[in-house]
């Protein structure tokens, strides 16, 4: 670096990639250039952001049911962020495979880490390997149309069991437990729709190891469950115990009084007699159960055929302890949903315990606990994978600060011409995506729905179909990039 030429000058702004553009990466990216340092004029600040995926968004595209009613509401805003132009948008870049360490180092002063969480956390249990034996995250992934995860799902059982007792299990739940005709309304990609339509599923079954009070959900996901049409949600008496922590939490906290007052509720106005339930489909709400084995038959060796549980009961502070007294359900197909784990990145310190990679406050440190310079990160890949939106915002704004904390002892980029990673990629062969070539792919799947609404309108069918999401890797990176050509 020039001595004339000082990083954060309007000739030599400080270069910044950020690997992942879901929430935390965009958040991230949108600090940084409202941080008071830059709108001051004290910093210019120069911004790549990187997804092994051709499409932006993260886990809001591949991680949230496709009916989740907040869902366009923070796509919107991520879109904002992202639409303004002083963000670049890479996609269809993996880090590790297209973009070493070393390439990001050489093109940039400070690299972000917000790669997430994708993969289910492990549930060691006899049976958890039976075919019919799934990840929640991986069913997640399919339905929302994952360009790397098969396009087709067995989905055979009548009976499914799902554990769990947070937002995705609700997730997973809903939308087995949805008549696939209701989802025409959001995103599905065609295949999906195809494979609910088919699913023969009379009852989805949620467990959870503690009481009422103690769930992970929020109440929006809850109330989610009593619009689905044509299903009947079922709750048990003896499943409802509230211990001296219960009654603190309800009293405490509005939103364990809102979840508990509406479960309550709900049982309160269930027939006592529940074959008055006239539904074609229904969905169980089980609490004080802890899995203890998934069984298979001697009919069907090595497949789901059913789940044994403990009964639990909870021990005044809230955590459940077993009882003893153990239960089967017959089921064909169990769901796991308690939690996401996050993946190992290449040449950076992992915790293989957490799930994170190794950091303090977003700093990312090396196998002795010292900072790496440059090197930082936020979100899930940072905290685990806990916490909502409004979490992920103030945890990149603690890694920012720190960033900005750090910018005078940075080290500092040897080649940090903004085309000289576009020169890399491209001698590389990568098929890269733009933000012009997102908006390419957006208007191709509004107007893939569009056809479709019109097709189902000229043969009866009132359903409008704002998207059609598109599935294939190479069909999204084509659309991108045959679309930016086309401006061009």
């Amino acid at each position: 670096m020039s001595n004339s030429t000082p990083v954060g000058s309007a000739d030599r702004p400080l270069r910044v990639a950020v690997i992942g553009s879901g929430p935390a990466g965009v958040y991230a990216a949108d600090i940084l250039t409202k941080s008071e340092a830059v709108k001051s004029g004290e910093l210019t600040v120069s911004i790549d952001l990187f997804d092994r995926y051709p499409a932006p968004y993260g886990l809001i595209r591949y991680g949230v049911a496709p009916d989740h009613p907040r869902i366009k509401g923070i796509v919107n805003a991520l879109h904002k962020v992202l639409d303004r132009g002083d963000i670049r948008f890479f996609g269809n870049v993996d880090y590790g495979t297209d973009l070493s360490i070393e390439d990001l180092r050489k093109h940039y002063d400070a690299i972000i880490f917000a790669t997430g969480a994708i993969k289910d956390a492990d549930l060691n249990i006899p049976g958890i390997e039976f075919e019919g034996s799934f990840g929640g995250a991986d069913f997640v992934s399919w339905f929302d149309g994952h360009p790397d995860v098969s396009r087709e799902w067995p989905l055979e059982a009548t009976e499914i069991a799902v554990l769990g007792n947070g937002n995705v299990a609700l997730d997973v739940a809903r939308v087995l437990s949805k008549h696939a005709d209701d989802l025409l309304v959001t995103e599905i990609p065609d295949n999906v729709y195809a494979g609910l339509k088919a699913s023969p599923v009379t009852d989805v079954h949620v467990f959870g190891r503690r009481g009422p009070a103690q769930v992970k959900f929020t109440p929006l996901e809850l109330r989610e469950l009593s619009h689905s049409k044509d299903v009947d949600i079922i709750l048990y008496a003896e499943d409802f115990e509230f211990d001296e922590a219960s009654d603190e939490a309800i009293q405490s906290n509005n939103q364990v009084k809102t979840m508990v007052g509406t479960l309550t509720n709900w049982i309160a106005e269930q027939p006592e007699d529940l074959s008055e339930l006239k539904a074609s489909r229904r969905l169980h709400l089980h609490f004080l159960h802890s899995p203890v084995e998934i069984v298979d038959s001697p009919e069907t060796p090595g497949k789901v055929a059913g789940i044994k549980f403990e009964r639990t009961e909870l021990d005044g502070t809230g955590n459940a302890r077993g009882t003893g007294e153990f239960i089967d359900y017959p089921v064909q197909a169990v769901y796991r949903a308690i939690g996401y784990f996050g993946s190992a990145l290449p040449d950076v310190e992992f915790d293989h315990k957490k799930g994170v990679v190794t950091n303090d406050g977003g700093r990312v440190l090396d196998a002795d606990g010292q900072h790496v310079p440059g090197l930082y990160a936020t979100g899930w890949i940072k905290r685990g994978p806990v916490g909502l939106i409004g979490h992920t915002k103030g945890d990149a704004l603690e890694t920012v600060t720190y960033l900005l904390e750090d910018r005078e002892n940075l080290p500092f980029a040897e080649v940090p011409s903004a085309d000289a990673v576009v020169e890399l990629l491209d001698s590389r062969g990568v098929e890269f995506t733009s933000w012009e070539g997102w908006l390419a792919l957006d208007a191709h799947e509004l107007a893939l729905g569009a056809a479709a609404t019109e097709a189902g309108t000229s043969h009866g069918v009132e359903v409008k179909r704002e998207r059609i999401k598109v599935v294939p890797r190479e069909e999204m990176v084509s659309i991108s990039r045959d679309g930016v050509a086309a401006q061009v």
